[in-house]
């Protein structure tokens, strides 16, 4: 039965589905594994901790090279522990920019005093290989590359692998963000050269927030002693302390630990990054389908579109009011993000979470539902 205001979609647990980057739909079998307590240096916990720790880095084929460094807070808490932690004081970091995160990356490298240079492109564009080529060629003083793997500010997916190889053809260390791709956007370390890549517990995991983390590899992990430029975000003591004790230095968030264990197994039973991402592959050629058939133009073509989050363009028509669409999407069951766009009226529908392809299909119905109501005719006349 379609969704309606009075029988809006919702989730296992009676929630509205959440088309968004993460936060998002989290499965009941993960959230009930919360309604226990335990205590940060009980054994019970610890050993779901380890378990958690040892297998993160089997997602990027890394299980020999690479240990896990987890931190308490959101993405941006890893990304500025790996930033901070790798990057030493007399380091130099070319940051690649084509969106928000970018962005924050060098204001994190900006307030810790680390010399930036930047190489920016528009929003709905890659890096210019051959720019950074040109770059890292002419360059005697950087030392690291910071790239973005999935830049969720349009969707689009960064040539991570290209990166890698131009880095470590000049010997740079490559620093990856991949807060947005890491469980469904196969990253292999065997086959790329980086030093440590950046993410959290409630994106293509499917957990809840509260947990970032590092994938560092071992050799370069071990020449950051001393680079942090704070205690609680500094990963070479973070790391140490949970090999000496098995333990975190400060208060772990326990139940969202906990719920990332669950989270990574049921990652594992659907067939894991390949599994996870063939199911969002889905959703997104869905959802793409679908709204370009309504009329809706997508910021980024479809070689360029990673199956996280798309970016569409708002219609021309003046009757077309966002805030009256998201209302319309809210009251049946369908939470969708405004745009994050610098150059253009944009608005974004995830494709991640616990949703498959007749969530996608529902969400469209009541995309046509809310134009009709909007006035609009299908397919839209115009589009920005």
């Amino acid at each position: 039965m379609p969704a309606t205001s009075e029988t809006p979609a919702t989730s296992e647990t009676g929630d509205p589905l959440l088309l968004t980057p993460g936060p998002l739909t989290t499965a009941k079998s993960i959230k009930e594994v919360m309604v226990h307590d335990w205590g940060s240096r009980d054994t019970g916990f610890i050993a779901i901790n380890r378990a958690v720790l040892t297998r993160l880095p089997e997602l990027i084929d890394g299980s020999d090279a690479f240990v896990t460094v987890p931190m308490q807070g959101s993405g941006t808490f890893a990304v500025e522990a790996m930033l901070t932690s790798f990057v030493p004081p007399e380091g130099e970091v070319l940051v690649l920019i084509n969106g928000a995160y970018g962005t924050r990356a060098k204001r994190i490298l900006d307030i810790a005093k680390r010399a930036v240079v930047v190489h920016e492109t528009p929003e709905d564009t890659p890096p210019d290989l051959a720019e950074v080529n040109r770059i890292l060629a002419q360059s005697r003083t950087i030392t690291h590359v910071f790239a973005v793997h999935c830049e969720t500010t349009s969707g689009i997916l960064n040539p991570i692998e290209a990166i890698a190889e131009i880095c470590e053809r000049h010997g740079k260390r490559l620093l990856i963000d991949a807060m947005s791709a890491f469980g469904a956007i196969p990253l292999d370390a065997r086959a790329n050269r980086f030093d440590a890549v950046a993410a959290s517990s409630n994106k293509c995991i499917e957990g809840v927030p509260g947990l970032g983390f590092v994938l560092c590899r071992k050799t370069a992990l071990a020449e950051t002693a001393g680079n942090a430029t704070t205690l609680v975000l500094d990963l070479h003591d973070q790391h140490q302390a949970l090999e000496k004790t098995g333990q975190y230095r400060f208060t772990p968030p326990i139940h969202v630990i906990v719920a990332f264990h669950q989270a990574l197994e049921e990652h594992a039973a659907e067939g894991g990054v390949e599994g996870r991402g063939a199911r969002y592959r889905e959703n997104c050629r869905i959802l793409v389908d679908g709204m370009r058939a309504m009329g809706f133009a997508t910021l980024l073509p479809d070689e360029l579109q990673a199956p996280i989050i798309v970016t569409f363009h708002m219609p021309a028509d003046p009757r077309f009011d966002f805030q009256r669409f998201y209302d319309g999407l809210k009251a049946r069951g369908y939470v969708i993000y405004p745009g994050k766009l610098t150059v253009a009226d944009s608005f974004r529908i995830g494709c991640i979470g616990r949703l498959d392809a007749n969530h996608m299909r529902g969400a469209l119905d009541a995309v046509r539902e809310v134009l009709d109501e909007l006035g609009l005719t299908v397919p839209l006349a115009e589009a920005a």
